[in-house]
Parts: structure tokens; sequence; C-alpha cells
């Protein structure tokens, strides 16, 4: 889904650093006339909440990963539209007394291991004795280490998926049930351009993330008649552009540990370093605004028709545009090995034989698949 179009439409770019509400009023900076920019806006065809107006439904969120770059842009713009919303920060990085301190009328702080199925039950449990209902959940929570796959050990790769994708897992089946009896909510599983990509010393987590987009992908098959959505978010290059910024205590990487390269993966341009080079050139100048990107998800969490994929950025867009349409060419090139060539008028070879309606038949010329078996 490429949101650019819409966004220069609309007068904004999740590349700006400035959050989407605000705009310039006449006569500032020196008495210069404002532009009044609107809001950057989801496309109208999945019938988001209108610019200036309340939306239709107070919701409840949950936000795993609440204490973390994105997740506290998101709980902020949540609260900043008045809707309810449980902020869920990590146990071994939070404590009760820091969470306890977001706790309000319209917020419920609590902490929460991805990991253990059991802590994510409780805050399901938490959420529905406070609000008395649950209507969207949005999944920020994750970890990734940077460096080769080879340099990885066994503790390093299952925490990745222990985070990334059992943690989703134990999300959905937590919640499942009741949305099922609700008839009805909605998931917003933050994914990543590492879901559709091999990126070069984030090979682990890579492959963490393209496991949850098959799980959300085939969960929604299996949910759809209960009237259950989910939309794989996935942002590209996100900086942290919240104004508190200046005091907080994560790396510019996020949950991400960046691991010492082995001698093999240790030259300056070796093609395992790329992600580390990556984050250490950026620092804070990623072109995406984790703000507006927050904007953006608050939408789409209200919208009528949400889409499968929201992808945010335009490295997102052009990155993963770029891989679908390197698997299409190489498709093309190599489709003729699935497919027979279709004959000449007049020969006689590779023909499934005259009057022979295609039923039964054998091995054809040029073409490798024997009919009535599988090609793989």
């Amino acid at each position: 889904m490429d949101i650019r179009s819409n966004a220069d439409t609309a007068g904004g770019s999740i590349a700006g650093s400035e959050a989407p509400t605000t705009a310039t009023p006449t006569g500032r900076d020196g008495g210069r006339e404002g532009s009044n920019k609107p809001k950057l806006q989801l496309p109208a065809s999945c019938e988001p909440p209108q610019p200036g107006q309340p939306p239709a439904k107070q919701l409840v969120w949950i936000v795993f990963g609440g204490t973390g770059h994105m997740g506290r842009s998101l709980v902020k713009s949540i609260l900043s539209h008045s809707d309810l919303v449980t902020t869920v920060g990590r146990v071994f990085e939070t404590t009760p007394a820091q969470i306890a301190t977001l706790n309000s009328d319209s917020c419920l702080g609590t902490l929460c291991d991805v990991r253990d199925h059991a802590s994510v039950s409780k805050v399901i449990e938490k959420t529905l004795d406070r609000f008395g209902r649950i209507d969207c959940i949005a999944n920020c929570s994750g970890y990734g280490v940077i460096g080769a796959c080879e340099d990885q050990d066994d503790y390093e790769v299952r925490n990745q998926f222990e985070t990334n994708f059992m943690g989703t897992l134990h999300i959905l089946q937590a919640s499942l049930p009741y949305f099922r009896q609700q008839n009805g909510g909605r998931y917003l599983i933050f994914s990543s351009t590492s879901g559709a990509l091999g990126v070069p010393g984030l090979g682990p987590y890579c492959a963490t993330k393209y496991a949850v987009e098959g799980l959300i992908e085939a969960m929604l098959y299996e949910v759809d008649s209960f009237g259950i959505k989910a939309t794989l978010v996935e942002p590209g290059l996100v900086r942290r552009d919240e104004p508190a910024e200046i005091t907080n205590s994560l790396p510019t990487w996020g949950h991400f540990l960046i691991k010492p390269a082995s001698e093999a993966y240790s030259h300056a341009t070796s093609p395992a370093l790329h992600a580390k080079r990556m984050v250490q050139w950026l620092g804070d100048r990623q072109p995406t605004s984790a703000v507006k990107c927050a904007e953006l998800v608050w939408q789409l969490g209200h919208c009528s028709y949400p889409p499968l994929r929201l992808l945010l950025g335009s490295y997102a867009i052009e990155s993963i545009r770029d891989r679908l349409r390197s698997v299409t060419e190489e498709l093309e090139d190599w489709k003729h090995l699935n497919f027979p060539v279709a004959p000449s008028e007049g020969e006689e070879g590779g023909k499934m034989g005259d009057g022979d309606d295609g039923e039964g038949g054998g091995e054809e010329e040029g073409n490798i698949v024997v009919e009535g078996t599988s090609p793989e």
C-alpha cells in the first residue's frame, strides 16, 4: 500500500518532523501566514475518521511494548484522541513504580513478558476489569540481534523467536476467545520491512518477522467469520521525535543488541555488517517520523476497511517494491520449466494427442512437470 500519493495530496508526509495534529497559526514566525495544512490521512477507501470530527466510537486499546520507541508515540496519540488504553511495559526494563506513573482515568499501566503466555493473559484480564471491553490490540514489542547468522548463538536466536513470534502468538491466543465472543476485534501487529526482505546482519530477526507475517495471514482466514480484522504495520527507518525523547534511556537503535563480529565477518566492507553500519550511520536521522506513524496507526484502529499491510515511509515502500519486482522477474525467467511451450501449428511432437481432452495425459516435451503430480 503506497501512502505517498495520499500524503502529498494531504499536504504532509510522514518524513516530516512535526506532529500531524499541529498547524502553523497565522502570524507565527515573524508574521508569516501559516499554511494550516491538514493532517496526514489514510486513503478514503478504508473510511478512516474524518479530520476535525470525533470518531464514531471511543475504543479501548492494549499496546504491548508501550514503553518502547513506537509504542510510546502510539499511546500518546491514542490518549490525545480521547480513547482508552492499557500500555504494557517490559518486566525487565520498567519497574512497577515507573509504570504506575502512567495510570490515569484513561490509561492503565502494567508490565508483561510476552514470552510468557500467563503474563499476557493477565494483561487481558486487567484491561477487561478496568475498562470492561477491548476493541484493538497493538503489538509494538520486539527484540533483535545485529550480527552475522553464523555468529549468533542458540540463546540469541531463540530469544528473538520467543519475543517476536511466540510473543505475538501468545497475544493472539490469549485474546481471540474474547474477540470471538464479542464478534469483533482488531489486531495491529508491528512487523518490519525485515518481514519482506532479507537484511544482511539481521538474519534470525528477519526470520521471526517472516514467521509473524505468515501467522497473521493464516489467522485472518480462520477468524474472518468472527468479524476480527488484522493489519501488519511495516515501518521503515523510524526515528524518535517525541518532544521528551531527550530523557529516553533506550539506545538509538531501540531493542537491538549489536553483537561483535567474528574475524571472518569483521572487515569494514563485510555484508554481514550492513545492519550495524546502517544504524550507526543513521543515528537520529531516520527519515520516518514516529509521531506521524502513530497518528496513522490510530486512524487504522478506527477505519472500516483496514488493509492487510500498511507500509510507512518511503524506504519501506521502495525497498519492498524492489523486492517484489525482483521476485516477479525471477518467476518470469524460470516459468518455462513449469509451463509447456505452445507447439507450432502442424507439429506432431509435444501434443497431448488428437481428440484428447487433456485428461490422463503423461509427460510433455519441453515441460518437466508430469500431469497429476505436484511441481514442487
